[in-house]
């Protein structure tokens, strides 16, 4: 989901192989328009995706793996299985890691140039926290992960600060991304690897706010586990600054710790095909979300996405020719053990995943889908086969090209079907990542239930003709 190629590539070959198809009785061009034209008129006048959303991220809220919310999420999700018409409902048991943020961080500049103020701060997800007393120490500023390594002893007793910014010329913000929070998940082992007493990072946006962004950090065994946190933009502006006028103070206190593992669940709704029963079509998104804000775009649109999907189908009278399945992944955010253990239980069971489609990039406008390039012996001609779907779908705005997938279903990679990620618009979908503002207020109905119709009319077409 990192990494989009080339669209000219992708139009090259579809002038190609436009006219292609897998199947000899392929209905005419005409009846395929019209069949996609009312998945899309249902989609956007009796689609559930933007209630089940308000319920989902207003009445149960943020559900970071582990918590009651989490659980109650997880039965929520099966309840909603149980209407679509799904043959059957399971909830698919794995074990999560508990993360607790523990009381509201503090971060303070306790001496400067300018005297003493708060940042902005969360701690990131899976930190240590430093105990009751806190931990005061300068702060040393570094611009990007690696450079840590040339500093070496220099950071022994100091509070390493990365601030890396996500680079605003790049157009692919997912792209942006990728160059930049490594910091954010390496970032403390790193410099603890050189005697640091914590980590401070610059939050993974390309917006100048004052709103920080948790996520992921991640400990290598071998070196000490130091506090991380995340502070907002403007305050990494405001704290580097000051470090260019002379030394800088600064204190930490937070209550973060890790928890036993728990027992937790994917929910997983079921359609056996009616020809190929044994070729398997997942559509899916993650269930949980961080504890700050609800999981709006990350990724409550995603879980609504796929599971109306089905239901539009449904209700417009579909029978699918191979097994549907629809499946809310638990912890993706955290550990990725519900995308794993789908994929060990399927690994195990000897089944084939024909195509996975994963919505994890928010309830933005539809731009299409990109393709996870495989080594499967048969993945040309796979592609080849989407890229004759072009015709039909550039009416809506939606093309194909290659790229990345989604975390979930990256596990399955070893099958060799194909890996389809849903792509919106993602312009705007960092300033909601991992945010306390990533709420139900910030998704518009419209652009969701454009995203069930465009995963809706992919699933149609692939049953059909792939």
């Amino acid at each position: 989901m990192k990494i989009f190629t080339n669209r000219l590539a992708a139009l090259l070959l579809l002038s190609v192989f436009l006219t292609s198809t897998a199947d000899a009785q392929r209905q005419p061009p005409d009846a395929d328009a019209l069949e996609i034209r009312r998945i899309h008129d249902f989609a956007m006048t009796e689609g559930e995706a933007y209630d089940w959303l308000t319920y989902l991220t207003t009445r149960i809220g943020g559900r970071l793996s582990g918590t009651p919310q989490a659980a109650a999420a997880v039965e929520y999700a099966a309840q909603v299985m149980d209407t679509i018409g799904f043959d059957r409902v399971w909830r698919q048991p794995v074990m999560v890691p508990h993360w607790d943020r523990g009381e509201p961080e503090v971060v303070r500049v306790a001496q400067s140039m300018a005297g003493s103020f708060d940042l902005n701060a969360l701690a990131l997800g899976g930190s240590v926290g430093t105990g009751p007393a806190g931990i005061a120490a300068e702060v040393i500023e570094v611009p990007n992960l690696e450079a840590i390594d040339s500093l070496g002893e220099e950071v022994r007793g100091k509070i390493v600060f990365y601030n890396q910014p996500m680079d605003p010329t790049m157009l692919n913000s997912f792209a942006a991304y990728g160059g930049a929070v490594g910091q954010r998940v390496y970032g403390a082992t790193r410099a603890a690897k050189y005697g640091a007493v914590g980590a401070l990072v610059r939050s993974m946006t390309t917006r100048q706010d004052d709103i920080p962004h948790t996520g992921s950090n991640v400990y290598l065994d071998e070196y000490p586990k130091t506090p991380a946190i995340a502070i907002s933009t403007n305050d990494a502006d405001r704290l580097s600054d000051l470090l260019k006028a002379g030394s800088v103070t600064v204190y930490i206190r937070t209550t973060s710790q890790m928890l036993p593992d728990k027992l937790s669940h994917n929910v997983i709704g079921e359609i056996r095909g009616s020809e190929r029963p044994d070729e398997i079509i997942l559509v899916g998104g993650h269930l949980d979300s961080w504890d700050v804000g609800t999981g709006a775009h990350d990724d409550g649109a995603g879980v609504v996405h796929a599971m109306d999907a089905i239901y539009v189908l449904r209700k417009l009278g579909w029978q699918p020719r191979r097994t549907i399945r629809c499946v809310a992944f638990m912890n993706e955010e955290n550990g990725l053990r519900g995308g794993r253990e789908y994929a060990r239980v399927s690994d195990e069971n000897q089944e084939f995943h024909l195509a996975a489609i994963e919505s994890d990039r928010g309830g933005f406008t539809p731009r299409g889908f990109t393709i996870q390039k495989t080594e499967a012996p048969d993945f040309d001609a796979r592609f080849k086969q989407l890229l004759a779907y072009q015709e039909l779908l550039e009416a809506y705005d939606l093309y194909f090209e290659l790229g990345g997938s989604g975390a979930d279903i990256g596990p399955l990679k070893g099958q060799n079907g194909l890996l389809i990620g849903f792509l919106p618009d993602s312009q705007r979908y960092f300033d909601y990542h991992h945010t306390p503002i990533d709420r139900f207020d910030a998704v518009s109905k419209r652009e969701l239930q454009l995203g069930v119709a465009a995963m809706a009319s992919l699933v149609w077409l692939i049953d059909r003709y792939q």
